[in-house]
């Protein structure tokens, strides 16, 4: 093996190791994040789904339908709140591993586009608790059929809330995609802004995939990707602007 070999191959193993470090800092940051706050696991689950315990009719309540629901749904919930906090550093550690193979350019727009993916992620999961589920639980309570006691399960409640914070999580980063498209060359703001119809469609019938089978809820998703769309066209064009510039200057 010649020494160019030999120093390619140890360059791959530090890399590797260095990744494994940065993984294993990762899921350290997640597991201590999950210790501090288990005991506040019933009052986490409680926050969550306050929404629906007011939209409950008077005298009712949720149920447990499995025994060991009352431990293992608070208990699901707090770990992936957990992988939310820690997020940003789950992030970070993947951002100092790739850094170094970027050019300087690369980094500028790398940059603030980690720092808005997790802000719009957050602010997708935001959007779900504090609008969407106000609206949402009380519309599927008001139109029960008169005689049915609402009493829905712990277990069934929580996979509802996490299956819509993925869901409007990964919509809200509708404007990044957008961005990166124009920002690599694949399109133009204009071509993209051309396809407005069919974006529209498109977005409900994301919602429609995504969220429960009533129409509000899946427009409660479609519409916010529509919005998201055209700032991801705007962001575009003014990065577009600045590439622009960089050549007339070159």
């Amino acid at each position: 093996m010649t020494s160019a070999e030999e120093e390619k191959e140890l360059t791959l193993i530090d890399h590797l190791v260095e990744l494994r470090d940065r993984i294993l800092k990762s899921i350290i940051a997640i597991i201590v994040i999950f210790l501090l706050l288990f005991s506040f696991s019933n009052d986490i689950y409680s926050y969550v789904v306050n929404p629906l315990m007011e939209a409950l009719p008077e005298g009712t309540s949720m149920i447990a339908i499995d025994p060991t629901s009352p431990f293992f749904a608070p208990f699901k919930l707090t770990f992936y709140v957990s992988f939310l906090i820690a997020a940003p550093y789950v992030l970070y550690q993947l951002w100092s591993f790739i850094a170094p193979g970027l050019y300087k350019n690369e980094k500028s727009v790398a940059i603030p586009l980690f720092i808005s993916s997790v802000l719009l992620f957050y602010g997708g999961i935001a959007f779900a608790r504090y609008v969407l589920f106000r609206f949402v639980f009380a519309f599927f309570i008001s139109v029960a059929p008169e005689g049915i006691a609402v009493a829905p399960d712990i277990s069934s409640v929580l996979s509802f809330s996490l299956s819509i914070f993925l869901a409007f999580g990964i919509a809200f980063e509708v404007p990044i995609a957008v961005f990166i498209v124009i920002w690599a060359g694949l399109a133009e703001p204009d071509s993209l802004a051309e396809k407005r119809p069919y974006v529209i469609v498109g977005c409900f019938i994301v919602g429609m995939l995504l969220t429960p089978s009533d129409p509000f809820t899946q427009s409660m998703l479609a519409i916010p990707m529509w919005i998201l769309f055209e700032v991801g066209i705007v962001a575009g064009r003014m990065i577009r602007k600045k590439q622009a510039a960089e050549e007339n200057d070159e």
